[in-house]
């Protein structure tokens, strides 16, 4: 994997335009908006607190999913996505993403929820998803180390996976190509506003650069988007979901798919503040095995909870029994950016004109990334979008209050 330092970036001289879009966040949701904005001849700096792909998007397994999508926005917005997601494949090349067309498998454990995932199946196979049923003996074909104690399951082709940070980190080389400016350890301190309130530009606490000013500013701060448009006045209501990842020990290729339990589904889509876990496995071009998931708001706390830790790894020994004689190498823990409603926030924000949201994409933002910055870049040139932006609009929120 390339590192990418501080010194490399360009910052512009006091001669310099300033810039049509100001991208905040300089995750893999950023790095998207201005990959695309930069392609429809936009001028883009990107302005991140910390390293590039730094925050949620180096926590993630990097799924690119529609077998997780219930019909309805956000399916629309992944199916977008993964089309777009094999263009960016296309044009920077699979190897600079690691992209990974594994398809991805759903396991049901009993006649009931096999029932229920088939009727889930249908409603995506007449949105456009590709979703084959699957018995339980062609599932031990698809896994052949997938435990026999299962009712049936899916098989979904279009899953795919790439590395998260190394995908940001190749948008941002692309946009910069074409004349973007990327700078990192700035972390915007307050909003610059007109006469008429419409955001103008950002202040921030860097030396070099107290202040950009910029025709449209994109909030794409991931799990920190909620403090920010606080800033901002326009509150959205982005909260950090909490949630681990398991890493084996390398072994040979064990896993072929990423395959989760039918229960994933509903934990997704689930309100509950407390601890939820539904097994996740899926192998990794390294070797090793990547095993999830858990959620949890608990706030930006990073304690790591052994019980959780443990629960994941019997549901995982339950999933594939060979792991039980398998080492764990390390845990992780991340903050998805979690909007009550499970649908991220995309587009302008009339309480704040000037200002553009894209965030709060929760554990999908690997995966809708591309359709993400696409609709944005769309927005800030005056094209009508490929798809409606009303549920995803800022405002709804507001509008469910009253």
């Amino acid at each position: 994997m390339t590192c990418y330092r501080h010194d490399r970036y360009e910052f512009p001289t006091r001669h310099s335009p300033p810039p049509d879009v100001l991208v905040i966040g300089a995750g893999v949701i950023g790095a998207a908006c201005a990959y695309y904005c930069t392609s429809a001849g936009l001028r883009v700096t990107v302005v991140e607190r910390g390293a590039i792909g730094g925050g949620t998007t180096s926590a993630c397994e990097g799924n690119i999913l529609v077998s997780d999508k219930e019909t309805g926005p956000e399916l629309d917005l992944a199916l977008l996505s993964s089309r777009l997601w094999r263009e960016i494949r296309d044009n920077l090349g699979a190897a600079a993403v690691e992209y990974h067309a594994k398809g991805g498998v759903v396991v049901a454990g009993s006649d009931a929820i096999a029932a229920g995932l088939r009727q889930l199946t249908e409603r995506q196979r007449a949105a456009g998803v590709e979703a084959v049923d699957v018995r339980p003996d062609e599932l031990a074909e698809l896994e052949p180390n997938l435990t026999r104690e299962v009712a049936g399951g899916a098989h979904y082709p279009q899953d795919a996976q790439v590395q998260p940070v190394l995908a940001a980190a190749h948008l941002l080389r692309r946009a910069r190509a074409r004349g973007a400016a990327v700078h990192t350890g700035v972390n915007v301190t307050g909003f610059l506003r007109d006469r008429h309130g419409a955001v103008t530009g950002v202040r921030t606490d860097s030396a070099t650069l107290p202040a950009v000013h910029a025709r449209w500013v994109v909030n794409a701060a991931g799990t920190w988007a909620g403090q920010l448009a606080d800033l901002a006045g326009a509150p959205v209501p982005v909260l950090p979901r909490k949630g681990f990842i398991l890493v084996t020990e390398p072994l040979p290729r064990v896993v072929r798919h990423k395959v989760y339990t039918a229960e994933y589904v509903a934990n997704v889509a689930s309100d509950d503040a407390g601890l939820e876990t539904s097994v996740v496995v899926e192998g990794t071009r390294a070797g090793t095995v990547l095993i999830g998931a858990s959620r949890e708001r608990v706030g930006f706390d990073r304690t790591v909870a052994l019980p959780v830790l443990r629960k994941l790894a019997d549901q995982a020994v339950g999933l594939f029994p060979f792991l039980s004689d398998v080492a764990l190498l390390r845990s992780y823990p991340g903050f998805r950016p979690y909007c009550p409603d499970h649908l991220p926030v995309i587009g302008p924000d009339p309480r704040a004109p000037g200002l553009v949201h894209a965030c709060g994409h929760e554990g999908a933002g690997i995966g809708l990334a591309p359709a993400t910055g696409h609709l944005v870049a769309q927005l800030l040139t005056g094209r009508a979008p490929d798809l409606p932006l009303t549920p995803f609009c800022p405002q709804r929120f507001a509008e469910a209050a009253a």
